[in-house]
């Protein structure tokens, strides 16, 4: 993606359902189950570049030792630097106490878990890092939280909470959920006390009955009944249970592995298969509105949290944020390039031979695969197609040479990543961004060719202008195709990518100027007042009125007048752009239909609310800088 955006977050679990020694006789290492984590979320940090953090849970702890861990810290090295800091411990407890068997080493446990944070709401700092933890003196009252979530309603839900009697420290979601989950654990807690305490139980034979009975499918299902938005929810509860549940919509993914030694959550299934060796088969899905649960004796437990309805897994998942290792992603990312083809051809006007096709590094490649090898089986069937006119005729020179036609492909683009690290300061910033990217010369022909470039999606534009057409415009070639394999990006989303305001969007921006160019600026007034019209309706009842900004164009006029906003100021060359359809990112992928970006179209009540306020917003701050 030329235009970079932050995504949803990524997690990992790995829970040992054998002692500490089972592993250092098999595996010769008692720390396996911490190297497991390690390797899930190193495998992952492409899904947290702001910051991480992990914990640890160890069972059959005597009282007065530690049993919960936790370390986090924040930055683009962020996984090191846990990982570090957690075998300086073991090393400095070690030097202590050098017969310390590893069940007694710091951060050596039976359950870990792992977050990796890209922040979606501009809050910043260690004290936002999953996991979170909350503290009690009973094991089973401890609960330690992280997530790959964003939450719509969290005023409603807050509200909700306060009315109960509590008091939550901060408004964020992650605080708001830790302190409902937390205190449905303690009232759940305080039930089983109670029902136990009346058959005569007491002392360590209390503690075993409530840790062994605690209702963890209860406690989800009460406090989540509540949340609308997108959610993998996943947590360790002091006394050994362990959880991870995934909202109805399918929103955002997770996968799960088990087996006789350990279970093992991710948010991506080729991460798992990866660091147990694992075949594609054995690594399974959660479904929507399902919960996994591990309780403290090792019991594994799939069950329905909430009903799965309006199914609407991320589509951006598979086409730009989860690694294109996954195999169905592989194959889907591939498509979406095949599907494009007829609208590449049309742009270029069948005109392969003076046409070099290339991609933007590093994440349009697999798009590109696909691209290529429709264009190669396109051009077989046109040789078949004239030899086989022209078999009366034809000199084997001919067809020699109706052979030899092929697809050109170059690599015009060549990202230099270490510019990123100073793009932002200064006033030249225009100027440093359009060498984020450079070219190789001397591969096109001057005013003759035209050039294919295939992106995994056109969000903002800003890099295609500051950049990358400029610097393709540099070869001079007589036309210029960017080529997008997702639809346009024309709504924000609320469920975890960072794309929360209209502004952002090129689409949006092009589809607005368009209305201003016909004169049709009433559109644009006459959707803010409905929108603001809708501000303090329950989110049920609000409709996403910005769909009309959009209504009175084709998707190739607002494709034409992006191309023209992303034309160098002196660029010969005719600047066109190709997007994808909604309806062939459906047949790419059909299992991941949230398309909620491009469409408009929300799988919860939530989501029309927040593009409601967003266009508010845009307007507004629209008014202030016109006044």
């Amino acid at each position: 993606m030329s235009d970079a955006i932050k995504h949803e977050c990524g997690i990992a679990m790995v829970r040992l359902l054998k002692p500490l020694d089972y592993y250092r006789k098999k595996y010769g290492d008692a720390l396996w189950g911490l190297n497991k984590l390690y390797l899930l979320m190193e495998k992952q940090h492409n899904r947290g570049q702001e910051g991480a953090g992990m914990a640890a849970v160890k069972l059959d702890v005597a009282p007065g030792e530690e049993y919960i861990f936790r370390e986090r810290a924040e930055g683009t090295g962020a996984i090191q630097d846990i990982f570090a800091a957690v075998h300086r411990a073991i090393k400095d407890f070690k030097r202590v106490k050098p017969e310390a068997g590893a069940e007694e080493l710091p951060f050596v446990g039976d359950m870990y878990m792992g977050h990796l944070r890209y922040s979606t709401t501009g809050r910043s700092g260690v004290s936002y890092l999953h996991p979170f933890l909350r503290r009690n003196n009973w094991r089973s009252r401890n609960l330690s939280l992280a997530g790959n979530f964003n939450l719509t309603n969290v005023d409603e839900i807050m509200d909700f909470i306060v009315s109960s009697g509590q008091h939550p420290r901060h408004n964020a979601d992650t605080f708001i959920i830790l302190e409902q989950l937390g205190y449905l654990l303690d009232e759940e807690v305080e039930r089983l006390y109670q029902g136990f305490k009346a058959q005569g139980l007491k002392g360590q034979a209390m503690n075993d009955a409530i840790e062994e009975n605690i209702d963890i499918e209860r406690i989800l299902r009460e406090a989540s009944a509540h949340w609308d938005g997108g959610y993998v929810i996943t947590g360790l509860v002091g006394s050994g249970d362990l959880f991870a549940f995934r909202d109805p919509q399918g929103i955002r993914p997770a996968f799960w592995y088990a087996d006789e030694e350990v279970v093992a959550v991710a948010s991506e299934r080729p991460v798992i298969q990866t660091v147990f060796d694992l075949p594609t088969g054995v690594v399974k899905e959660l479904l929507p509105g399902q919960g996994l649960v591990v309780k403290r004796n090792g019991s594994m437990t799939l069950s329905t949290i909430h009903p799965a309805h309006d199914v609407a897994p991320c589509s951006f998942e598979r086409i730009y944020f989860s690694r294109g290792s996954d195999c169905d992603i592989y194959r889907e990312r591939k498509e979406l390039g095949r599907l494009l083809v007829p609208a590449i051809l049309e742009a270029v006007e069948e005109d392969l031979e003076h046409t070099i096709f290339s991609f933007i590094p590093n994440t349009a490649e697999i798009a590109y695969c696909g691209m290529m090898q429709g264009l190669g089986q396109w051009l077989d069937n046109r040789k078949c197609e004239l030899i086989c006119a022209g078999k009366e005729t034809l000199t084997p020179g001919e067809i020699r040479k109706i052979l030899s036609q092929e697809v050109r492909t170059e690599k015009l683009a060549i990202k230099d990543i270490k510019l990123r690290t100073f793009i932002a300061e200064g006033n030249s910033r225009n100027d440093l961004a359009a060498h984020v990217y450079d070219t190789t010369y001397g591969t096109v022909c001057e005013g003759v060719d035209s050039v294919v470039v295939i992106d995994d999606s056109i969000v903002r534009g800003t890099t295609l202008k500051q950049s990358i057409v400029k610097m393709l415009c540099r070869h001079k070639p007589k036309r210029i195709v960017v080529v997008s394999s997702s639809p346009q990006v024309r709504f924000p989303d609320c469920y975890g990518i960072d794309m929360s305001r209209m502004g952002e969007f090129i689409a949006f921006h092009a589809a607005v100027a368009l209305l201003c160019e016909r004169g049709m600026q009433g559109v644009i007034d006459e959707v803010y007042r409905k929108s603001k019209a809708q501000q303090g309706k329950p989110k049920e009842e609000v409709v996403n009125y910005v769909k009309e900004i959009y209504a009175p164009f084709t998707d190739r006029e607002i494709s034409d007048k992006i191309a023209r906003m992303i034309t160098p100021e002196g660029c010969t060359s005719e600047i066109k752009v190709v997007y994808q359809t909604i309806a062939d990112l459906h047949r790419a992928c059909p299992d991941h239909c949230g398309d909620w970006y491009f469409s408009g179209n929300y799988p919860t009540p939530g989501g029309n609310r927040l593009v409601n306020e967003a266009f508010i917003a845009w307007y507004e701050k629209r008014l202030t800088i016109n006044d």
